[in-house]
């Protein structure tokens, strides 16, 4: 009986959790889509200064994020979560009075960028607290469902709030979900966490990162640049082709490929298959990359013909994505300590920010001459990626893996 109790996944705390996730991750993902449209639209700015003005979010969460993962794990993990959390809600106020300055409008950006960076490492770390260890792949997977099923309604939600309404309906919804979700999060009981007599504050870079997680980090990086390009600029992508209704459904399909991919994935990797259900999630995506670099070549011949690209892709780099996220994610915490699990997740998410920061640039740099370019180098990308962690990443895991 113990036994069923202490592998209980569906606890009332790791529901709160996850409700919570979802939240933080609603109110972020309906100002992707749109964000480069408010920009275009309020300050007239060119596409090259949108990818540098959204990668300045990315630049600010990636200063933050080292850190994060050392506070994570030196404080208790709860009050960092909520602190973080606080502040990133409040930083969608100043939303409502910055529409004439871009400077200002960068500031705000990156200080929702800082609590961001903070608040999903202690996020991401404080559900492995509430969760058995037995199902922890599991944990992780549906853990990342909430995040997947933010990207399905959210990017939707947002276009159609700012062809239904304004720009101020649109932060007033991330204000409101973002409130709602800081109020489950408060609500969730975290496991206490003794605090260590005599720590010694002691600056190594070995503080910030975890040091045998760094290959892995190089190769998620380079699967997050595609990524980011992906989610930042699909949709004038589709409109460059011709895609002019039902847009934004394209994140709504990848989402349903990324929720699909967890009725699998997780369970596998708690059956001790991570490295190869990495690898299998790195093929699904370059297909998927495939399919995003060929939209050209499809709206060129039919409209119709571009409309089933669009989608198959969007299902097939969401299915690749989403069978790689809780492998990785496991890879990261399987190489480090008990008390080191934040500084794990803080490495495995910088990956992921300087890899969605890359993409936001570069893909604002190389849209100059068209979309289809960027796609086109997305996916040598995710090839790159699948090569380097067959032959570099995958041996170093097997040789210095903890559990």
């Amino acid at each position: 009986m113990d036994a069923q109790v202490k592998d209980r996944l569906f606890t009332r705390d790791y529901i709160f959790v996850c409700v919570a996730a979802f939240m933080m991750s609603f109110s972020f993902f309906i100002l992707v889509p749109t964000l480069p449209l408010y920009l275009k639209d309020t300050f007239g700015i060119g596409q090259a200064m949108v990818g540098v003005v959204l990668s300045c979010y990315v630049v600010a969460v990636l200063s933050v994020r080292p850190m994060a993962g050392f506070v994570a794990d030196t404080l208790p993990r709860k009050s960092v979560y909520i602190a973080a959390y606080a502040i990133f809600v409040a930083t969608f106020l100043g939303s409502f009075f910055i529409t004439k300055t871009l400077l200002l409008f960068i500031l705000l950006r990156i200080f929702h960028g800082f609590s961001f960076g903070m608040l999903t490492t202690a996020g991401n770390t404080l559900v492995i607290d509430v969760m058995p260890s037995s199902r922890r792949g599991e944990g992780l997977g549906y853990y990342g469902v909430t995040n997947n099923l933010a990207m399905a309604f959210g990017p939707m939600a947002g276009l159609f709030i700012i062809s239904a309404g304004s720009y101020t309906l649109l932060f007033l919804t991330s204000l409101v979900t973002g409130v709602v979700g800081l109020t489950l999060g408060a609500l969730v009981r975290a496991p206490r966490r003794e605090l260590k007599a005599n720590v010694e504050f002691k600056l190594s870079a070995d503080r910030f990162f975890l040091k045998e997680g760094i290959r892995a980090c190089v190769a998620f990086m380079l699967l997050a640049i595609p990524y980011g390009m992906t989610t930042s600029y699909m949709a004038l992508y589709a409109r460059e082709v011709g895609i002019t209704h039902n847009a934004g459904l394209f994140f709504t399909v990848m989402a349903a490929g990324l929720i699909a991919s967890r009725l699998h994935s997780g369970k596998r990797v708690d059956q001790g298959f991570i490295t190869e259900t990495i690898r299998l999630g790195i093929i699904i995506a370059f297909v998927g990359a495939l399919g995003e670099a060929s939209l050209a070549w499809a709206g060129g011949h039919s409209v119709t013909l571009a409309y089933v690209v669009y989608f198959v892709t969007a299902f097939l780099f969401g299915y690749g994505y989403g069978t790689l996220f809780p492998a990785y994610n496991t890879l990261f915490i399987n190489l480090a300590p008990n008390e080191r699990r934040a500084t794990a997740n803080a490495t495995y998410l910088t990956g992921w920010d300087v890899g969605i920061g890359g993409g936001m640039l570069l893909g604002g740099s190389i849209a100059e001459y068209g979309y289809s370019y960027c796609y086109i180098f997305g996916s040598v990308l995710v090839l790159v990626a699948l090569l380097f962690f067959v032959s570099v990443v995958t041996p170093h895991f097997h040789k210095h893996r903890l559990r």
